[in-house]
Formats: C-alpha cells, structure tokens, sequence
C-alpha cells in the first residue's frame, strides 16, 4: 500500500520538475498520521506525513489529490520560500498549473470516530462525571478532583463506558 503513495509522491515531483524546468529534493515519507488530518507537509524538515486509514478508505481520490497538494506545499517551499501562505496563491498555482487539480483547501473524507472509554466518577451530591484514561490515571496517581456543584472529592464508581 505505501509503495502506491510513494509512487504517486515521486510522479507529482516528476511533473513539478518538468513544469519548472528544475529539480526538487524529494522528502521524507511517513505513514504514521492519524485523526482528521489526510496529509501534513512539514516544510523545514521536508516532510511528508499519511493517513493510511484514510488512504486505505479513499484510495482513488487520496492519490490523486491528497498526495498532489502535500507535494505541492512541498514545491512551493523550495521554489517561493517560507514566508507565503500555506494555500496561498503560489500553492493554488502549483495545484492548477502543474497538477491541473483544484486547489481544495480540506478533503471531505468520512472520518470514524475513535470509540473511547470513559470511567465513571461520583459525587456525593449524586453528580457523575466521565474521565478520560488520563484523568483517571492522575486519580491512581494521586491528583484530587472536585465537584462543580458542592466541592465535595469525586471517586471512581467502577463503572466505565464506552463513547
């Protein structure tokens, strides 16, 4: 699956070189991004990062645009420096001109929403209040959280839930 996307990479860098008539370092590919982002250019380390989930659920459109506009940020560095606009008028250029895609700002991916577990605090008063697996491991650490409403400690019930 990354042999697709490295492929792709090298092919948008390819039709940079050919439209600017000049070559351009070729980045760093990593696959290890994850949550809402489909790509992220880093530009002072040359980098590239993917989402292999939504890479793996967009396949088609993923390697044609989402590659396409992270290469391009990358492009856009190396010929216009750092100081343009992230999807400003020299990456639209890049976009229009070399890749002949539109220049979209975000995808539109289908993002699934991790399931989370939350553990159940209670209150005195009778208030419950879902922790997070690291505010709950603050608690077995020793951190102390009150109630909102009458200040009283809060303590772990035994239950847990799943968001």
């Amino acid at each position: 699956m990354p042999e697709q996307l490295n492929t792709r990479v090298e092919s948008c860098f390819q039709q940079a070189e050919s439209f600017f008539k000049r070559p351009f370092k070729r980045p760093l590919v990593s696959f290890k991004l994850r949550g809402q982002k489909a790509g992220v250019a880093h530009l002072q380390e040359n980098l590239l990062r993917f989402n292999l989930q939504l890479y793996r659920d967009n396949s088609e459109d993923f390697l044609k645009q989402t590659v396409a506009h992270e290469v391009a940020h990358l492009v856009a560095h190396q010929l216009f420096g750092p100081l343009i606009q992230p999807h400003g008028e020299e990456w639209q250029l890049i976009m229009r001109g070399v890749y002949e895609l539109p220049p979209h700002r975000c995808h539109s991916y289908d993002v699934p929403r991790r399931q989370v577990l939350r553990y159940i605090y209670k209150c005195p008063c009778g208030t419950h209040f879902p922790f997070t697996a690291q505010r709950h491991r603050l608690v077995r650490q020793g951190r102390r959280y009150l109630c909102k409403g009458c200040r009283q400690g809060l303590v772990f019930s035994g239950e847990t839930r799943v968001e």
